[in-house]
């Protein structure tokens, strides 16, 4: 994020008297608004219980007032109970005089307490937002023509506190929620920064090997005139392949994390699939297909070549003798499976293969020079248009299913 709340500065900012305490209410911070309301400082407040800092006026003990110090504690009390915010009407607490102990000055406030939740739901806090309104109490005594314009000031003072009270609590949510998304978002760089590193590490891994095959043949080819330059040249032109195969990887790698999946069209997916493998059959692999016809979807044509493309070699590479290949519609999605007769995907490993440059003991014997990009880029390419991409049970062998939604008019039922 190009900013930080500070969110002790906007405490300490706020215009309206505030004071966070413990759930023991033990005073732990407050603002200015609230230091100069009260005529105390930092030092004389912060580390000690609220009511021995402000005791109860005796007096009104000894009058039974249910105000003071009772009703303050009974609204914590309810907080502390229900976890919930509790609006206190114009309540008289009154003052101890700095330097004067034993001496009260009579004081009326407006009071609301707010409770601040932890990670695990449980109160780590209190706000206490007050707001003095000694002055209108007094102007409703001194005149009996003013009470209903006191009244109404009065009122509107608790109306006021009332709005203030709510931005507050509207503030501090903005704040958490702020917070919990830097948060999301510092993680999610974390893990996109290291996911990058290993990306490079083990691409670089890769591409080493065939530069390598590359080199030592043109080594050998120069210090031999005489050798064989056709088996040179095929052994060279294998390598260039696997060169190009893995730069195209990491090409797709670098379009999918830009969020650039391509253009979608109208499409048949059981004429594309036939299409695609007249051009490039399984050579190694006997081919078997099932294509329903006019099973229409929305994507890139490109695109979607390049995961059957990816698919198909991963099956090519781990089967025995057979591939099939399956189109058909389960509404409202258009479905593709690629099923071998190879040894198969554990259980327990169905997931992890779809993760980048991940690549099980069998497909490292199997193929030694393999990127472990393929499956991950055709699941990307899958969810990039809606749709996804999995490894299904089977009977024999490795069954992945491709699940698309259905072009709009297909989707729904007849």
């Amino acid at each position: 994020m190009d900013s930080m709340v500070d969110y002790e500065a906007v405490f300490a900012a706020s215009p309206t008297p505030s004071l966070i305490l413990t759930p023991d209410l033990v005073m732990v911070a407050a603002n200015a608004a609230y230091l100069e309301a009260v005529d105390r400082t930092a030092g004389e407040m912060l580390g000690r219980h609220l009511f021995a800092v402000f005791p109860p006026n005796p007096e009104m003990i000894e009058e039974r007032d249910t105000q003071g110090a009772d009703t303050l504690g009974a609204s914590f009390a309810r907080v502390l109970t229900t976890g919930r915010r509790d609006f206190m009407p114009v309540q008289r607490y009154d003052v101890e005089t700095p330097g004067r102990p034993g001496m009260f000055e009579e004081r009326y406030w407006s009071t609301v307490n707010t409770p601040v939740l932890g990670p695990d739901g449980g109160i780590e806090l209190i706000i206490h937002t007050t707001e003095e309104v000694t002055e209108f109490v007094s102007a409703l005594r001194r005149s009996r023509e003013g009470v209903r314009g006191a009244r109404t000031r009065l009122e509107q003072v608790d109306i006021d506190v009332y709005a203030r009270a709510r931005e507050l609590q509207m503030l501090n949510e903005q704040l958490i929620r702020t917070h919990n998304r830097q948060r999301e978002t510092t993680s999610a760089l974390r893990e996109a920064i290291e996911r990058q590193r290993r990306l490079v590490f083990d691409a670089s891994h890769d591409l080493r090997n065939p530069i390598t095959g590359l080199l030592t043949e043109l080594e050998v080819a120069l210090a031999q005139p005489d050798i064989d330059l056709q088996d040179i040249l095929r052994k060279l032109l294998r390598d260039a392949e696997r060169l190009n195969e893995i730069v195209a990887d990491l090409l797709e790698v670098a379009r999918l994390d830009a969020g650039t999946p391509g253009g979608a069209e109208l499409l048949d997916l059981g004429y594309l699939v036939a299409e695609e493998l007249e051009r490039h059959s399984p050579a190694a692999a006997a081919l078997r297909t099932r294509l329903q016809q006019h099973v229409m979807v929305r994507a890139s044509r490109i695109k979607l070549a390049r995961l059957l493309d990816n698919l198909v070699a991963n099956a090519e590479r781990h089967t025995r003798s057979t591939i099939e290949i399956v189109v058909s519609v389960e509404p409202p999605e258009a479905v593709l499976e690629v099923i071998d007769d190879g040894p198969g995907i554990p259980p327990a490993d169905r997931e992890r293969v779809f993760e980048r440059l991940c690549r099980l003991e069998d497909a490292r014997i199997r193929d030694p020079g393999g990127s472990g990009l393929g499956l991950p880029i055709a699941r990307e390419i899958a969810q990039s248009y809606g749709g996804r991409l999995y490894a299904a049970d089977s009977p024999r062998g490795a069954r992945l299913v491709l699940r698309l939604p259905l072009a709009a008019a297909q989707a729904r039922p007849a």
